[in-house]
């Protein structure tokens, strides 16, 4: 009859049957507590965040950030300090858009290149003023060099110096003497040069030329040497040498101090081991040297530059 009822329709249960079933299912559950529970091995979950080597990397990419904005750090402390850059802008130097640097206040620098074609220059009505601390102040562009020190100032260049007033244009001193005249200023007594190549070298109508040199002076001339004045002084504590591929003409009155020349007189005898020679004139007032080969041998000789013996 039972079996009847359930397969025609679902079989009511009391509210007695109800409670029960409630209760022993409530308790099964409260007592599992394996329900859902897989078993899985520790080693084949995945594993999350930085590991190995990528976390040895990760730490040193943080490192190198720090260090790179501890640098950064320094730079702008130094920028504050030295260069002074505030809210107005910076005290010590202006920035123009012409590519004009100003320096407002004193500036120590060591070197400066400036670019090329550049100008250094002062305020107007105002000097401009460079000190070396106890060191020369030297400005150089390729081989020219103006050093100037506390007892001398030296100009060194290869290719020529010229003063010029930038407002007139007007040149106080040059050595490019095929477009002007080579002349010393005003007040410069002694121009020191180690070469020098030019086409006439003179004096001042009421002044003496000095040539002097510490160790030798050659003056030397592709077509000739010219030396002109009213009375022209050769002293040097060694030898002078004349040399010409031609001839050497001596146009006036010739003077010799014969104690500084030397001689064969007194007691040095003949000695045909000794070579030596003898100073001989023309009659045109030609030098020449003969050999003396035997004592008391005089100038006359066919083996001279006067044409007859003399």
């Amino acid at each position: 009859m039972a079996e009847q009822e359930s397969s025609n329709g679902p079989v009511k249960k009391s509210m007695r049957e109800k409670a029960v079933e409630r209760r022993t299912i409530n308790k099964e559950h409260n007592s599992n507590f394996k329900a859902g529970y897989i078993p899985i091995e520790e080693e084949r979950l995945h594993k999350t965040g930085l590991r190995g080597r990528k976390g040895n990397m990760a730490v040193c990419i943080i490192i190198l950030l720090f260090l790179l904005a501890l640098i950064n750090l320094i730079i702008t402390l130094v920028i504050w300090t030295v260069i002074r850059i505030g809210p107005n802008g910076c005290d010590s130097m202006e920035f123009h858009e012409s590519g004009l640097l100003r320096f407002k206040q004193k500036a120590d620098m060591g070197t400066v290149y400036p670019l090329h074609k550049s100008t250094i220059g002062g305020r107007k009505d105002q000097d401009l003023v460079i000190t070396g601390n106890g060191n020369p102040v030297v400005f150089q562009q390729g081989s020219t060099k103006l050093s100037v020190e506390k007892d001398k100032t030296s100009i060194v260049s290869d290719v020529g110096i010229s003063f010029t007033d930038p407002r007139t244009q007007t040149t106080f001193f040059s050595t490019d003497f095929e477009n002007h005249e080579f002349q010393l200023p005003k007040g410069v007594k002694v121009l020191r040069v180690k070469k020098a190549s030019t086409e006439r070298i003179t004096s001042n109508a009421s002044a003496d030329l000095n040539i002097k040199g510490d160790s030798k002076a050659i003056i030397r001339g592709n077509e000739g040497v010219n030396i002109m004045g009213r009375t022209v002084e050769f002293k040097t504590g060694g030898n002078i040498e004349l040399r010409a591929e031609n001839s050497i003409v001596l146009n006036g009155s010739v003077m010799f101090n014969t104690t500084r020349i030397p001689n064969s007189a007194g007691d040095v005898y003949f000695d045909e081991g000794l070579e030596r020679y003898k100073l001989c004139m023309c009659a045109d007032g030609t030098l020449f040297r003969i050999q003396v080969k035997y004592p008391n041998m005089g100038c006359q000789t066919s083996d001279n530059p006067c044409g007859t013996a003399h």
